[in-house]
């Protein structure tokens, strides 16, 4: 008997064995997906890890019920190492690393369905609620079985899980389950000859045959010149491109086919074509870009990873052009990480004008049958390509991979928050090209502390490109003293006289000017002006959102809306007013301010769906926008020759964070939008404005200093023994009680102490305490870089364990996670 360890996307510790049915056993491979029980009911895919002849002792073993590929694996090796350096190093379980690499439309799960129980008699000492009445007549009334979503939708109840459970307990309805498979395939149909290619005589019956049917012979002239059969280049015809070529429909193909000359067949094909020309050749560098690039070939001899520090518009992406171009080349595959979605839509276009069909997008707005065919195409084929793609691409089944760039580095979107696993794809992703024996690019105009101090300590190469290209000017740039602004009644809404006057200049003159506030919505908080009282979520410890739009108050962190008051809870007068300034807000006052400038909006609210991102950067790089106001969407590496002027609002928000890494973020991030300004060779301008116009960060944003700045602040991590001098590993606790999450807390803190020392700090209540209804306390740890995180995660583990087995430990309720090198 074969038995195999399977991989399951749940959050549970190790892999589950399984018997390996006889009948499945020539069929098995590791990697390959295999669909098996688990509990009561429930069936998942898995993935099979291993496999062996050796029965393990101590507990029954459920057989694989079916195996999805018998042909090829779904999963290379690479990968599955891959995922367990992932579940190691974050502290995550394989599962959860599984769950979030593999596309939804490869994973065949069961479904709960809920149907009435025939001839069903109500026990009068357990009769049924108003709402399960009504569910049980939606059951009825559908015929049908329905999904728990179904029911949700058509009832409008929340909470219809434990709706359910009564309901079972009653007798009222029965549960079944159901496996369903999410990937459809596309398909099209082609028509071909149905004699070889070059066989004139065949094609001379073909024709005489078809001799007194006009629409025939039309049809058959036409697939003799696409298909190319009498050239000697044969290629594949679309019964659609055919039938538009020659004005013909598909009962004039299957008269043909009946006559035994073609063939018609159906065929799966990718949804992603590439049908425009290559019409761009490999940009030609300039002087300083030629020697950045051979210091980087240079640099790639003695070290695997190289950091190109480039200032904005310094002609980066030029220079990844080449280098790609070399790779592909050579045969192999190039990994190009974004860290927004938005940047893959200048990219996409302007790499497929050099590159054609060899440019691939991956990122999660596509759907799931989208992502399959590109997990597909990747995984079937080791051609040569190139992956553009944000965090989740890192995930992907390479082949000969040769080059990963890694753009804008520093960028905090590369580290995925929630759920687990908590990975940043740029860590990952060195990983990933040290696995597969290729290199890594490293590009940014502000690295993250962290790498550049790897780059200046010989860990990673270094090259720098110091001068923006086609001899550009980086953009002048001035601090806004609000408080003396404002004192002097030279601000009108969210803009000061000084930033109005930059923007009326540079659409005046025929530029765009970019506006930046890092808050969206209308207003942040709505206030009573008589007594103070403010808004706050039911579920979330934070002050609500006014969205203008849909006229509700809304929480960013759960997503829970609220109707604006009319009369205030507290002191019953009404005088709810809205205060403050989001993309919303700022977006209507900025239209007013100059009547005769478009504006467009670029935030979450107005990207939510897959099109939308192309859409405002296609209309901005068009000019049919004068304006561009938006979040820290903006900020991240977009190419607009046109602007001239940047506004930066409350840049206070950005700096006054309670966070280690608040001023290399507030840095990062001012730089960055200020850098697109003045890209093409007209001056840039950009305005500042700020309450604290001494903040130690800001006189390095206006000089465009990063190296004064990078010594500013690696002195104050060294002081503090902070990254890079430590390895930060944050601990969270959620629990529904107050009392219970800070007893927790301490208890675990204490246990910590007594492993690790005065490594560990707090706990704390975090700047948010409370989100859906779950109190968050948060303990730090801090470890040595040079100590294993195997060997940590043992501790941690163990830890966890001990005090879990604890009879009636609070523990078991509460929710323990670990975010490894948060950002």
């Amino acid at each position: 008997m074969t038995y195999a360890q399977v991989i399951l996307p749940l959050p549970l510790q190790g892999g589950f064995t399984y018997e390996v049915p006889p009948e499945a056993e020539r069929q098995l491979r590791i990697g390959a997906r295999v669909i098996v029980p688990f509990g009561r009911r429930k069936f998942y895919t898995g993935i099979v890890d291993s496999v062996s002849d050796r029965k393990p002792e101590g507990y029954e073993l459920k057989a694989i019920a079916a195996v999805l590929d018998s042909g090829s694996p779904i999963i290379k090796r690479p990968q599955i190492q891959l995922w367990n350096w992932i579940a190691d190093y974050y502290l995550a379980t394989v599962g959860e690393v599984m769950k979030a690499a593999l596309p939804a439309g490869l994973k065949v799960e069961s479904e709960t369905y809920v149907e009435p129980v025939p001839d069903f008699e109500e026990d009068p000492k357990a009769r049924l609620s108003e709402r399960e009445v009504i569910v049980l007549q939606t059951l009825d009334h559908a015929a049908k079985r329905l999904t728990v979503a179904d029911i949700e939708k058509l009832t409008g109840f929340t909470g219809v899980n434990a709706l359910i459970g009564r309901m079972i307990d009653k007798k009222a309805v029965a549960v079944s389950e159901k496996l369903v498979e999410r990937y459809a395939p596309r398909r099209e149909t082609y028509v071909r000859m149905a004699f070889g290619h070059g066989d004139t005589e065949a094609l001379h019956r073909a024709f005489d045959a078809v001799a007194s049917a006009r629409r025939q012979e039309a049809a058959l002239l036409a697939l003799t010149d696409m298909s190319g059969i009498m050239r000697g280049e044969p290629s594949e015809v679309a019964v659609k491109a055919l039938c538009e070529r020659a004005d013909i429909n598909l009962p004039i193909l299957k008269a043909l086919q009946q006559k035994g000359i073609v063939e018609i067949y159906r065929k799966e094909i990718g949804r992603f074509r590439y049908n425009g020309l290559v019409t761009a050749s490999l940009p030609t560098l300039s002087d300083p870009q030629r020697e950045a690039l051979n210091a980087i070939h240079a640099s790639w001899r003695d070290k695997n990873v190289t950091l190109l520090r480039g200032v904005t518009s310094s002609g980066k992406t030029e220079l990844y052009i080449h280098l790609i171009d070399f790779v592909l080349r050579q045969r192999r595959q190039v990994l190009y990480l974004v860290p927004e979605i938005a940047l893959t839509t200048q990219l996409t276009e302007r790499l497929q004008r050099v590159f054609g069909d060899k440019v691939v997008i991956y990122h999660s707005k596509f759907t799931d049958n989208e992502r399959v065919d590109i997990w597909k195409r990747l995984l079937c084929s080791d051609e040569p390509c190139v992956v553009i793609g944000a965090r989740s691409s890192v995930l992907l089944p390479f082949g000969p991979l040769g080059l990963v760039i890694v753009d804008e580095e520093h960028e905090t979107s590369y580290k995925q928050q929630d759920p687990a696993p908590r990975y940043n794809a740029r860590d990952t992703a060195m990983v990933l090209a040290r696995m597969h024996g290729a290199k890594t690019l490293l590009g940014s105009a502000t690295p993250s502390v962290e790498t550049y101090y790897k780059a200046t300590t010989g860990r990673f190469g270094l090259v720098e490109l110091t001068e923006r290209y086609g001899a550009a000017v980086l953009p002048e740039v001035n601090v806004v003293d609000m408080k003396r602004a404002r004192l002097r009644g030279e601000v009108k809404g969210p803009l000061s006289a000084d930033a109005s006057r930059t923007v009326a200049d540079a659409t005046a003159n025929g530029g765009q000017a970019i506006v930046f506030i890092n808050r969206r919505g209308f207003a942040p908080v709505a206030e009573c002006s008589s007594c103070g009282y403010s808004p706050k979520c039911e579920h979330c410890d934070v002050t609500l959102t006014y969205h203008k739009r849909i006229d509700r108050l809304v929480c960013h962190y759960c997503g829970s809306q609220y109707p604006l008051p009319t009369v205030c809870p507290a002191c019953k007068e009404p005088a709810i007013e809205v205060l403050g300034f989001g993309t919303e807000r700022v977006e209507d006052e900025v239209g007013a301010a100059f009547g005769g400038a478009t504006t467009l909006r670029m935030d979450l609210d107005t990207t939510r769906s897959k099109d939308s991102y192309q859409q405002i950067i296609n209309d901005f790089s068009g000019r049919k926008a004068d304006i561009l106001i938006g979040t820290q969407m903006v900020t991240k590496g977009l190419d607009f020759a046109g602007v001239s002027a940047v506004v930066i609002l409350s840049a206070d928000a950005l700096l006054n964070v309670p966070d280690f890494r608040a001023s290399e973020r507030a840095f990062n991030m001012m730089e960055q939008v200020a850098g697109r300004a003045g890209r093409r060779g007209t001056p840039g301008h950009v305005i500042i404005q700020s309450y604290q116009p001494a903040h130690p960060v800001l006189p390095y944003v206006a000089s465009h200093d990063y190296l004064g700045f990078y010594s500013y602040e690696i002195e104050e991590r060294r002081k503090f023994l902070y990254p890079p001098f430590t390895r930060i590993i944050y601990i969270y606790i959620k629990h529904r009680d107050p009392r219970e999450v800070d007893s927790i807390a301490v208890a675990y803190t204490h246990a910590l102490r007594q492993l690790f020392g005065n490594r560990v700090y707090g706990p704390e209540e975090p700047h948010v305490g409370r989100i859906q209804q779950l109190y968050i306390r948060k303990i730090m740890l801090k470890i040595e870089t040079e100590a294993s995180m195997t060997k940590v995660r043992t501790i941690l583990r163990d830890l966890y364990e001990r005090m879990h087995s604890v009879p009636g430990s609070p523990i078991r309720s509460a929710q323990i996670y670990y975010d490894v090198d948060p950002m």
